[in-house]
């Protein structure tokens, strides 16, 4: 009897030591969205989601900031703010976040780039190297960029213009000869609204110096890691706004418009 007991209980053990590890595995294998991009396309530009918080969902990412003030971009748990003028910073932890998109970054399939590749021709590769059109996407693609074309948007002043209309007074930056890495994310067409079914990636320069939300490039050797999960957690802001707006209003021409 004894005997069956102690079975009992190293079989119980074991069973609790799986379930600890699957709830873990679930915990940090998953993307973590602030917002929506339907609400950020409608000129919904703040929130009070603080970066300390974000940065306990991911150590790779991008977004925003309250008020639409540049361009965020995280890579190995550090985060970068890229500014209308172009100058990167850190990000502090009570910095305020409309919209951001992170995750634990752990690559379970690896590609060499070898051959010249513009924007369209990565995005196509990119999709090629997909194991299913139906799940989500974090990669990251580190390599030499003979062309880079990014932009960052001037801080927002109230009343706020939606998605479409602030962008147009964006700031491009042209970079050549630079080794940098994209951070960038695919949602699958299904989430529509909650994000754009389109790549979207925001770049930093190797020295940390350059950034901004990717508008075309072209590579010349490149590593692309790709991270997929099944997985995906969502926080949906608490202000007044966001709980007045009419989500249905935005549609995927929106999204694609201020993603290009």
């Amino acid at each position: 009897m004894k005997q069956k007991s102690l079975f009992f209980i190293g079989a119980l053990s074991v069973l609790i030591f799986e379930v600890g590890c699957l709830s873990s595995r679930l915990s940090c294998d998953k993307i973590s969205q602030f917002s929506l991009m339907s609400a950020l396309n409608q000129g919904l530009y703040e929130t009070d989601f603080d970066y300390a918080e974000i940065k306990k969902q991911g150590d790779f990412g991008l977004g925003t900031f309250n008020s639409l003030d540049g361009e965020m971009v995280a890579i190995d748990g550090n985060f970068y703010q890229v500014k209308y003028d172009g100058s990167v910073s850190p990000v502090t932890d009570s910095e305020k976040c409309p919209f951001c998109v992170v995750k634990f970054f752990r690559a379970e399939k690896e590609v060499y780039l070898k051959e010249k590749t513009d924007y369209r021709q990565l995005c196509q590769r990119l999709d090629g190297e997909l194991a299913s059109k139906n799940i989500f996407y974090a990669v990251r693609i580190e390599g030499r960029f003979k062309f880079l074309k990014a932009r960052s948007v001037p801080k927002q002043k109230k009343p706020y213009k939606n998605l479409s209309e602030a962008v147009k007074g964006q700031k491009v930056f042209e970079f050549r000869d630079v080794d940098a890495i994209l951070v960038g994310f695919k949602f699958p067409e299904c989430a529509q609204g909650i994000n754009t079914g389109e790549w979207h990636f925001h770049f930093i320069s190797k020295d940390r110096k350059q950034g901004g939300h990717l508008l075309d490039c072209s590579i010349t050797g490149a590593n692309i890691l790709i991270d997929q999960t099944n997985d995906f957690f969502l926080r949906l802001p608490k202000n007044k706004e966001f709980m007045k707006m009419n989500l249905d209003a935005s549609r995927r021409e929106a999204s694609l418009s201020a993603e290009r």
